[in-house]
């Protein structure tokens, strides 16, 4: 962790530091980290809390954060890096690339079976996938509906497959609304990973370390912790509850959102599944990631609890 020093002053954070040390009292989150740039300038650096509670290990700079969903904004930027290589356009359908997103079914608004569907007015386009209005799930968010079984007993969300086995998985499960006429955050991103693997003819994961971690110096973020940076790793929080954030009540995790998360590499991890990239780093001269759940981190808070198994 060098380089981060604060080259400007005459900055006032201190409300903006007594408010997240009162989300760390109110034990909404176990700690915050926290940096605040003004163009190029580092002009706050600020750790309240926790990066352990049990052991009170006092969070740090560069411990190292789980990020998931903020890996999306990595993908996003490797798809649009190859954007504007001319690789592909923002409104092409999504099966010119990935046959088998094509020709799709959409749930009627009261289907009662997944076979309750009716075609597609539209394709899925790779300007939908960025946007999550391209009529695809997640799983999780909607316990009870058709879709959240379908994609569980499916396993769409599965670590332990690759993105082009996880685009399988979605190949003949209906959508939940008619492309581009609605929003829901999704796979979308997920799917923009395995574009970006198939007009690359890169794995996911080496690309996104060649053209955005590398260059940006963002040397600790990545799918798996190396095993000498383990201490760094911050520990992991479920919040009380997904769907309200600010309920106060931290349950700490192991071994999620599965056994050997981010501490080892699974046989396929170039496939990088969960909506996010999921390792990343705090502090340091690099900035942010790009990513998606591809991504890295720097978020600062890490209360891993609403990011659940997702990201």
């Amino acid at each position: 962790m060098q380089d981060l020093k604060v080259t400007a002053k005459g900055y006032d954070f201190t409300q903006a530091h007594a408010a997240m040390q009162r989300y760390v009292d109110g034990n909404i989150l176990s700690g915050v980290s926290s940096a605040v740039l003004v163009g190029r300038d580092l002009v706050d650096v600020n750790c309240v809390g926790w990066a352990d509670k049990e052991a009170q290990t006092p969070l740090r700079a560069d411990h190292i954060f789980r990020v998931f969903s903020n890996t999306k904004l990595v993908t996003s930027c490797a798809a649009l890096l190859l954007f504007e290589e001319g690789k592909f356009r923002l409104d092409d359908p999504i099966e010119k690339y990935i046959p088998q997103l094509g020709n799709r079914k959409v749930l009627r608004p009261d289907a009662t079976a997944l076979d309750d569907t009716e075609p597609a007015k539209s394709s899925i386009t790779i300007r939908h996938l960025m946007s999550h209005r391209s009529g695809l799930s997640y799983g999780f968010f909607d316990p009870g509906t058709l879709i959240y079984k379908a994609y569980n007993e499916r396993r769409v969300l599965n670590p332990a497959t690759t993105l082009a086995q996880m685009i399988d998985a979605l190949a003949d499960l209906p959508l939940i609304y008619h492309p581009g006429t609605s929003w829901e955050y999704s796979v979308a991103i997920d799917v923009l990973a395995r574009l970006v693997e198939v007009v690359s003819g890169q794995p996911f994961d080496k690309l996104i370390q060649a053209r955005i971690f590398a260059p940006l110096g963002m040397v600790d973020t990545g799918f798996v912790v190396p095993e000498k940076d383990l201490g760094r790793l911050t520990a992991y929080y479920a919040g009380a509850d997904l769907m309200e954030p600010m309920k106060p009540g931290l349950t700490r995790l192991e071994g999620s959102p599965y056994p050997g998360a981010y501490v080892r590499p699974l046989p396929t991890i170039r496939r990088r599944r969960r909506p996010g990239l999921d390792l990343a780093r705090h502090g340091g001269a690099d900035p942010q990631p790009a990513a998606r759940r591809p991504d890295a981190a720097e978020a600062g808070n890490h209360r891993s609890g609403n990011d659940q198994p997702t990201a």
